[in-house]
């Protein structure tokens, strides 16, 4: 019998989907009996170890529910590397409130300058601000849009495009589209426009997204809903990729034994 309180506290606990109050609830009162601190108080902790846990499992609900090909953050970028990006907007960026402004980003800049990492960064950023984020490469939404016409759920694809909080699309410029594949795309940033953010990343300047969408007037209109509420964010520089990899080389070379040359 003197099991029955505990056990009933356990089954109420899981139904009221408390696991934290459940894990810790019992070791944190002997902490605060040892401490001397009354039951508001231990209440209270308890109340806030909830809250944290609950915190982090929503972060990383969000963050596997963005579908990042990797977790990037800011934290780990190397300004220094990129002179012509304006770090202070960036980390200005972070504090996620064009979201809620419903502003957009255009990161534009040859490649390998970091373009995707900040389009990853600003998605943790948001993530971790209980935003939801949907992250897709231009040419791999295209290539499910089309997919989802196909099979005649279209319209189910796009409600949950224009859905997302923070909508990430990276890499446009690298593939043409084919005319299809531009008019659906233009649709999705129509969708969105004044309803939510969007970050683009892109390796060619504005006057050339023509080569990409195949018509001058797609395009017009589409930079016109893009940049109407926009922050650009300049990214042209030596490639961060290519550095990084002649640094490895030249670390490799001069581990080498100077008797054992390496071959061409």
């Amino acid at each position: 019998m003197t099991d029955t309180p505990q056990l009933l506290l356990a089954h109420h606990l899981k139904a009221l989907k408390l696991p934290t109050f459940l894990r810790e609830y019992d070791k944190l009162a002997r902490q605060c009996a040892a401490e001397g601190l009354d039951h508001i108080r231990f209440l209270l902790r308890l109340a806030e170890l909830e809250l944290i846990e609950r915190e982090r499992r929503m972060v990383e609900r969000r963050i596997k529910e963005a579908r990042f090909p990797s977790v990037k953050s800011l934290d780990s970028f190397d300004f220094a590397a990129i002179a012509s990006l304006n770090k202070t907007l960036v980390l200005e960026l972070a504090r996620s409130e064009y979201v809620t402004r419903r502003e957009n980003i255009i990161a534009v800049g040859n490649s390998g300058t970091g373009k995707t990492h900040i389009g990853l960064g600003l998605g943790l950023a948001a993530c971790q601000k209980g935003l939801s984020v949907g992250f897709y490469t231009a040419a791999a939404l295209v290539h499910e849009l089309l997919e989802a016409r196909d099979e005649k759920r279209l319209l189910r694809l796009q409600r949950q495009l224009a859905g997302y909080k923070l909508l990430i699309i990276d890499e446009l410029g690298y593939v043409p589209l084919s005319q299809t594949g531009a008019e659906l795309l233009f649709e999705v940033f129509s969708q969105r426009y004044e309803r939510g953010s969007t970050v683009v990343t892109s390796n060619l300047p504005f006057d050339e997204w023509t080569s990409v969408f195949g018509s001058e007037r797609l395009t017009g209109a589409l930079l016109d809903r893009l940049t109407h509420h926009v922050h650009i964010l300049q990214m042209n520089g030596d490639s961060y990729r290519l550095n990084q990899s002649k640094r490895r080389s030249r670390r490799s070379s001069s581990d080498t034994p100077a008797d054992h040359p390496t071959q061409d």
